[in-house]
């Protein structure tokens, strides 16, 4: 892809100017790494890091109808949200698959914050459009908002001096509206991506450049540093954390995902039944992680096998874990083989490795 035709984010140009990689990521130009994989790491999982996320997409659906277009395109119940508080869930389509996994904060009474996956703002926003036969009122903001992950064990403390919100009272999958940085009416959300705790902040991309440098100058103490897309991939599988495109998709249906926490069916939405029939039946394949017992390092892709050679299934995700320096995966195999301790073997270039499902999260920090 042409740099050219790629967009930037309100911080593209802060990220360069420290040294960033730059690399095309769902048509952004996005910073991958700056110090390396391993640091950046490190610093999230002991310290606190920031991560530039303003490629997601961000909905606004609103009016009297808003919960019941949310309750007819997501699985999850967004019935039992309240303002202030988020959940996560996904967007089923009519064939078994995956639209897109998601964020849903309801923000007051007859208004959501829909946060979606990059790579899919349009067709998320087609699917969703094309359910809405109750008249919601729909507004796509991806373009005006800025989203930073502050995350890691000392992100509460190193900025409180930014806020006169008490981010340490704030719950995992609670948020609150407040000033940030100067910047007022800012949500800063207990939710990410890493595993270590934090926040992420939405901000309007004209304030982005100003609460950016707020961050760096009160976490400076803290030794913050700037974190690239790299580090947040092994962050979120030493969690086992799904990501779309890689461990779900089009064709994975929630249940083989691991996803059944977020399916309820106490309630009609796009494809329930037909989930629910799988569900009663049992699925044929599911989502398993996995540690590798031989040595080497499985990547997407990669075929899975039995002790006999036959392929069995595929890795969705894969690498050397930097907190535990062993090598971890995701991947789907058929349900005999999916129970923790089962034997798998990872085909990487055609040489069988020895490994063993295990679940996740495979880092306990």
């Amino acid at each position: 892809m042409e740099t050219s035709t790629l967009k930037n984010t309100a911080l593209s140009h802060i990220h360069e100017k420290l040294g960033a990689k730059m690399v095309p990521f769902a048509g952004y130009n996005m910073p991958v790494q700056y110090e390396g994989v391993k640091a950046e790491h490190e610093c999230v999982r002991t310290g606190v890091g920031v991560f530039d996320v303003s490629h997601m997409g961000e909905f606004l659906i609103e009016g009297p109808n808003a919960l019941a277009l949310i309750q007819k395109v997501s699985s999850n119940d967004a019935s039992v949200l309240f303002p202030g508080r988020a959940q996560y869930s996904c967007m089923p389509n009519d064939k078994g698959g995956i639209v897109d996994d998601l964020i849903i904060y309801m923000i007051k009474e007859e208004q959501y914050l829909l946060v979606v996956n990059a790579s899919n703002i349009d067709k998320d926003w087609n699917w969703i459009s094309q359910h809405n036969d109750v008249g919601a009122e729909m507004r796509n903001v991806s373009e005006n908002y800025s989203l930073l992950a502050i995350q890691g064990p000392k992100a509460a403390e190193a900025m409180q001096s930014l806020t006169s919100t008490d981010l340490s009272n704030i719950k995992f999958y609670h948020f609150e509206v407040g000033p940030f940085a100067g910047v007022d009416h800012v949500i800063i959300s207990a939710t990410g991506y890493t595993g270590s705790g934090g926040f992420e902040i939405y901000v309007k991309n004209e304030d982005a450049e100003k609460v950016w440098n707020a961050v760096f100058e009160a976490g400076a103490s803290y030794g913050i540093e700037p974190i690239g897309l790299a580090a947040r991939d092994t962050l979120r599988l030493e969690m086992g954390y799904c990501l779309y495109g890689n461990d779900i998709n089009d064709t994975t249906s929630p249940l083989e995902a691991g996803l059944g926490w977020v399916t309820k069916f106490t309630k009609d939405f796009v494809n329930s039944e037909n989930l629910k029939k799988q569900k009663e039946a049992g699925v044929s394949r599911k989502l398993v992680g996995f540690e590798l017992v031989d040595r080497g390092i499985p990547r997407h892709d990669y075929p899975i096998a039995d002790a006999d050679g036959n392929e069995i299934g595929i890795v969705t995700s894969g690498t050397m874990a930097p907190s535990l320096n062993k090598a971890v995966g995701l991947g789907y195999v058929p349900t005999a083989l999916s129970a923790e301790g089962s034997e798998i073997y990872i085909k990487v270039r055609d040489k069988l490795i020895k490994a063993v499902v295990t679940k996740p999260p495979f880092y306990k920090g």
